[in-house]
């Protein structure tokens, strides 16, 4: 098997090459646009089945939002939505013979992370300014500028990491015990596989929520309590 770390080319478009995480990635965005269009092209008051599907699905997405960042979900819907449906397809592609997951791979998992960290920029900047983005640096005191500016890079770090081992291993030890044990046997670790990708892609949207709340929220900073006089 042929480790995540290294990936040889495919192909080569002109002289770019293309690795089979990112065929596969690319194959994924397809799958999940022409997939989207299709399922959204007949909308209707009256929603049937698919559609009922289709606002469930959302409706859970908005909830989510409005729990984990205590703001309105519409700015936010669209990237977290996005992000945790590709994480979930791309995390179970391994149902496909011969597809390797895109996220069993290092730069794919570091693209997801590096997304995260340009949108809590970008959506701390559209909600405070540029100034009031970076005074929550500032936050607490002045002297945790280069604390807080060091955590947000470990914790866009701490998701890469994350993602990567768990579905990076979950895959390697089905490979094994697929070569070991024979075609049957590592069907319940396929299984509990499954449901580590699912949970894992949860965590990580609901991680880039939390990120991205913080950045929304404003410094208040601690005023002395005052007692009434006698």
């Amino acid at each position: 098997m042929i480790s995540p770390l290294s990936n040889p080319p495919l192909f080569h478009l002109g002289p770019v090459p293309i690795t089979e995480p990112v065929a596969a990635t690319w194959g994924i965005m397809l799958v999940l646009v022409c997939g989207s269009a299709l399922l959204t092209r007949r909308l209707a008051l009256v929603p049937g089945k698919t559609q009922a599907a289709l606002e469930l699905i959302v409706t859970t997405v908005d909830s989510q939002i409005r729990d984990t960042m205590r703001v309105e979900p519409a700015p936010y819907r669209a990237f977290i939505g996005t992000l945790f449906l590709f994480i979930f397809v791309a995390n179970w592609s391994s149902l496909l013979p011969g597809v390797a997951p895109p996220t069993a791979h290092l730069e794919t998992d570091a693209a997801l992370a590096l997304l995260v960290f340009l949108a809590v920029i970008w959506f701390g900047i559209r909600a405070g300014g540029i100034g009031g983005y970076l005074a929550s640096f500032a936050f607490p005191n002045p002297v945790m500028i280069p604390l807080n500016f060091i955590e947000s890079l470990t914790r866009t770090f701490s998701l890469l990491v994350r993602l990567f081992g768990n579905v990076m291993s979950g895959v390697f030890i089905v490979a094994i015990v697929l070569s070991l044990a024979g075609l049957l046997v590592p069907i319940p670790l396929m299984a509990l596989d499954l449901l580590t990708g699912a949970v894992q892609a949860y965590i990580f949207a609901v991680l880039a929520m939390v990120f991205i709340a913080g950045a929304l929220a404003e410094p208040k900073p601690e005023t002395p309590s005052t007692k009434a006089p006698p």
